[in-house]
């Protein structure tokens, strides 16, 4: 079985996340369970994008400092860090480390912040898509990953949780590169299962205290949800927050490839939920963004076809120029490259778009939209 607990904690004051926590990691076993005494252990947070902790689309302060004291009183050595969107860089690293609230909690406690850019090839021979990768250095050379990610849906991936976090291990502007080369959800989401089975984290602790809704994961709107989860398994993790929004698992692609490498059961039997009762925990009108790859034609008609129909009736990204700073932003993180700046604001070819919706993900003023056509609106 794969255990997955759960609690609520229904705010980010200390002594709260504390006692939630201790709960939470005493349901699966204690600490010591999955983390040796005295290790080094390197805590992946989700800082895709520099944002106050306040607008909730990255990992809440709070819960970090309630996770790494457990580690040091544990005689753990914490490093903390992540690779988020654009330049892997020193400078780029500690402006995203001070506005996220992560930087002064690691000098409260006297951890290292990570400032190691370098990366390395590694094997991935288990992989299904990426027999190779190129991760960040320093979560190669720990003891152990901990895996401490955000409860967001996501406009491209309809849910981003404890799997798709770990993409995070592939270095700066190199996940554009995958966005290139494998627009297409279902080859995405295989990369991003690939991914996380090699981090293959010893524990996934998911924020989900203050949740993202909608247009996440960095334009959607804060939402209360009120838990903590924890779990050795990434995979089930997922399955149960996305039960907690109101989500049905099967609909989240990287959920859907998870159950094709028989990761977890089709009927999600193989999961047990311990602490609190979820069924108190659902929240029902929970927003799921609508945009959705289109798969009911998938095997009915020629791939080339296919692709082109999808392509015209897939959601597509849009400036709005009321909100756009000119920053270029967009443009710099574009996979294919067809964002230009024309007369200080930007410009999206088309047609050449591969709708990864980096843009989106990436506008530090939420000034990138998703257009849907009328037509699959109707169908949907």
């Amino acid at each position: 079985m794969k255990n997955v607990a759960l609690r609520s904690c229904q705010s980010y004051e200390y002594n709260q996340v504390n006692q939630q926590f201790e709960k939470l990691i005493q349901d699966i076993g204690g600490l010591h369970k999955y983390i040796n005494k005295n290790s080094t252990v390197f805590i992946k947070l989700n800082l895709v994008i520099k944002k106050h902790p306040d607008e909730m689309a990255t990992t809440h302060p709070m819960v970090l400092k309630v996770v790494a004291k457990h580690l040091l009183n544990h005689g753990c050595k914490v490093i903390v860090g992540d690779s988020p969107g654009g330049p892997y860089t020193k400078s780029a690293l500690k402006s995203i480390y001070k506005t996220c609230g992560i930087e002064s909690v690691c000098e409260e406690l006297n951890i290292e912040l990570n400032y190691d850019i370098s990366e390395v090839k590694v094997n991935n021979p288990n992989g299904k898509l990426l027999k190779y990768l190129t991760v960040i250095e320093p979560i190669t050379k720990v003891d152990h990953v901990i895996n401490l990610c955000k409860l967001k849906t996501h406009a491209m991936a309809t849910f981003t949780g404890g799997v798709k976090n770990l993409f995070g291990v592939i270095p700066g502007v190199q996940k554009a590169q995958y966005h290139f080369k494998m627009p297409e959800v279902v080859d995405f989401t295989d990369a991003l299962v690939d991914i996380c089975s090699y981090v293959n984290p010893s524990l996934t602790i998911m924020d989900g205290i203050i949740g993202m809704e909608g247009e996440g994961p960095t334009a959607g709107n804060p939402r209360k949800v009120g838990v903590l989860l924890a779990s050795p398994s990434p995979y089930a993790i997922d399955v149960v927050s996305c039960k907690v929004i109101n989500l049905n698992p099967n609909k989240v692609p990287t959920v859907q490839r998870c159950i094709e490498r028989n990761l977890i059961k089709e009927d999600f039997s193989d999961i047990c939920i311990l602490g609190d009762n979820i069924e108190d925990m659902i929240i029902k009108d929970f927003k799921i963004p609508k945009n959705k790859s289109i798969s009911f034609l998938r095997g009915m008609i020629p791939k080339n076809l296919e692709v082109y129909i999808n392509k015209k009736l897939a959601g597509k990204p849009v400036i709005n120029y009321k909100k756009c700073v000119k920053c270029g932003k967009c443009s710099k993180v574009c996979p294919p490259g067809v964002i230009s700046m024309e007369c200080g604001f930007p410009s999206i070819n088309l047609d050449n778009c591969i709708r990864c919706f980096c843009c989106h993900e990436l506008c530090p003023k939420k000034a990138v939209d998703i257009k849907r056509f009328f037509v699959f609106k109707f169908i949907k």
